[in-house]
């Protein structure tokens, strides 16, 4: 069976940086196990799979699989989705993609880039004393949003810069997205993401988290627009805003690799 490929960095304005993700178009759902063996083989932080979607609800269907499990929400590898459909039309303005517990994700045309709605995740103050003792940092506060979010709120870049987390006792706290987040110095918010338990120690740039820390920052920010920087070592620039119950994240993407899959 022979499946097409496409790599692309979501989030990024050259090759080499952002969030590579795998792009995978399929005409109807392999089992879940050949899709996970699938991500496995990728080696990626996602691999999205796309299925025509017959229910008229959207374009496609999507669902995104790390190489230890399928997830249920994934910004940087609908971009990359939206990317790849996009581009093999230069008519279509815009792409719809039913999710299987995120609902309905859309990816639009932005300029030279792409605007990905995603659904506004706004966590609310908990005590996380677990997350930030495997951190090793000092939050001004935690925050916890249920769906295994959980965020550590810094005083200032160089304090997310420099956090060198415990990824075993972090993964030892469960199937977490974990958020450092702090003021930016060159941007309006920094952040890094861990996630251990989805076999990715640290994920280079995260729609996702951002779907949780956007809501946060409008309001300690008093804006609904404003820009950010994911300070992983691949690195990668979001524009961010609030939009009611959507946080739209724009971005640019680059395709690195084409080529076919070949599934025995």
């Amino acid at each position: 069976m022979r499946i097409p490929f496409t790599q692309v960095d979501a989030f990024a304005a050259q090759a080499f940086e952002g969030n590579p993700a795998a792009v995978m178009p399929l005409s109807a759902w392999l089992d879940d196990a050949t899709l996970l063996r699938i991500a496995q083989e990728n080696n990626l932080s996602e691999t999205a799979f796309l299925v025509p979607d017959a229910s008229g609800a959207a374009d496609y269907e999507l669902r995104w699989f790390t190489p230890t499990a399928e997830i249920a929400l994934c910004g940087h590898a609908t971009l990359a989705s939206g990317h790849v459909v996009l581009a093999s039309d230069p008519d279509r303005a815009r792409v719809r993609f039913a999710t299987r517990q995120s609902g309905v994700l859309e990816v639009a045309r932005d300029g030279a880039g792409y605007a990905l709605a995603l659904p506004a995740l706004a966590p609310a103050p908990r005590d996380l004393s677990g997350v930030v003792a495997a951190l090793g940092v000092t939050p001004a506060e935690t925050l916890w949003r249920d769906g295994g979010y959980a965020v550590a709120v810094l005083a200032d870049e160089a304090a997310v810069r420099g956090c060198a987390p415990d990824q075993r006792a972090l993964e030892q706290e469960g199937r977490l997205l974990v958020i450092v987040t702090a003021p930016g110095d060159t941007s309006d918010i920094v952040s890094r993401a861990f996630t251990p338990a989805f076999g990715i120690p640290e994920d280079p740039v995260t729609g996702s988290a951002h779907a949780v820390v956007v809501p946060y920052w409008a309001k300690r920010l008093g804006r609904d627009a404003f820009s950010a920087v994911q300070a992983s070592a691949r690195g990668g620039r979001l524009g961010c805003r609030l939009d009611e119950e959507r946080v739209v994240l724009s971005g640019t993407c680059v395709t690195t690799i084409e080529g076919t899959f070949l599934l025995p």
